[in-house]
């Protein structure tokens, strides 16, 4: 029985699983639109690149500029020329919001938010997200501020990876600075124990959108709603999204790292085979119940002959379910193949004109 599309009312939106990047529902997924303060996630990300350089350390003390403290929008309350810690600073930014520690963070890891935002670009470049530009740490509208459902799906899945500390913060649904108490708006922390993160944005011309992970059985999800019409429907949205993916798919091993598929036969070689397998574990996203009814099938690069690096493409693992193909995963040479004797590559010549 084919999978349904799931009934999802935004401009656009994009459900992605963390392990393996597969997109498993999308609509307009491509489509340019206004992050809002998801924009944030990007400026937590080159903060955490920055601590993770030793750049910035998270009891470092911010001296607040006037620039910061005029910010607009939702804000952490910050005072100019008072000293707030780096510490405190992301927790205004990821819980709060905060518009004004947003920028207070940028000047501090940058020297200014122009700078700022630059290196919020390279890493965007370096993340795959080819739609998506930013001009400020904020994510105030601005022309030079656009991305993408599916981008921020990378983005989220990146800051899974590389910082998980960074992402634990997500999931606080509260925060208290100078005696002002403000809860996360991200509703879903509050309705759903799965959800752990991530940061809704909101703006009169990008509307209501929320980019947000859930954890169920070992599979996270990754799921990006865009332009909805109120904080309710974004919420909505999110769940059923969310669900659909947990109903309908889950995510397998289907080899350990070092797993040996086959054995081809090598020419020329100083050993006769090669252990062909995957140097690194491969997970696997299949149809909910269907795992069992997969195969598997080598596919060998033939002939192959030496030298042959370790890691090398040999072939590829086909992966079918009811006769389709639904995956290629590359197949390794898991061990290095030196040439052979000149007697023996001449013969294996040779016998290579019979094959």
């Amino acid at each position: 029985m084919p999978i349904p599309s799931p009934n999802i009312n935004a401009r656009s939106y994009a459900l992605v699983d963390q392990l393996t990047g597969k997109v498993l529902a999308e609509n307009n997924a491509h489509e340019r639109v206004e992050p809002a303060s998801i924009t944030k996630v990007m400026t937590v990300y080159v903060a955490g690149q920055a601590l993770a350089s030793g750049l910035i350390s998270l009891d470092d003390e911010v001296v607040v500029s006037e620039k910061a403290w005029k910010m607009e929008g939702s804000r952490m309350f910050i005072e100019v020329g008072t000293r707030v810690t780096v510490d405190q600073l992301l927790d205004g930014i990821i819980v709060q919001s905060g518009n004004d520690a947003s920028v207070a963070l940028a000047e501090h890891v940058a020297g200014t938010e122009e700078i700022f935002a630059s290196q919020m670009n390279e890493q965007a470049r370096k993340l795959g997200m080819k739609d998506s530009s930013f001009a400020n740490a904020t994510g105030l509208p601005d022309p030079g501020t656009y991305t993408t459902a599916y981008d921020l799906t990378l983005l989220a899945r990146a800051l899974v990876r590389d910082f998980p500390e960074l992402y634990q913060r997500f999931s606080h649904k509260e925060f208290t600075y100078n005696e002002i108490h403000q809860p996360n708006r991200n509703r879903l922390l509050y309705r759903d124990p799965s959800v752990d993160g991530i940061k809704t944005g909101h703006t009169s011309s990008a509307g209501y959108c929320l980019l947000s992970s859930a954890q169920r059985d070992g599979m996270r999800l990754i799921a990006a709603v865009m332009g909805t019409d109120s904080d309710t429907a974004r919420t909505e949205a999110s769940q059923a999204l969310i669900n659909y993916g947990y109903r309908f798919y889950e995510t397998r091993e289907l080899y350990p790292a070092g797993a040996v598929v086959t054995q081809p036969r090598v020419w020329g070689g100083a050993s006769e085979n090669v252990r062909a397998g995957v140097l690194r574990a491969v997970n696997l996203v299949v149809p909910r119940g269907r795992y069992e009814d997969m195969k598997a099938t080598a596919r060998i690069d033939e002939p192959l002959k030496a030298p042959l690096a370790q890691g090398q493409p040999v072939g590829a693992i086909v992966l079918t379910l009811d006769d389709k193909t639904i995956e290629e995963v590359p197949l390794q040479a898991l061990d290095a193949v030196d040439e052979g004797s000149l007697f023996s590559r001449l013969y294996d010549e040779f016998m290579l004109l019979f094959e």
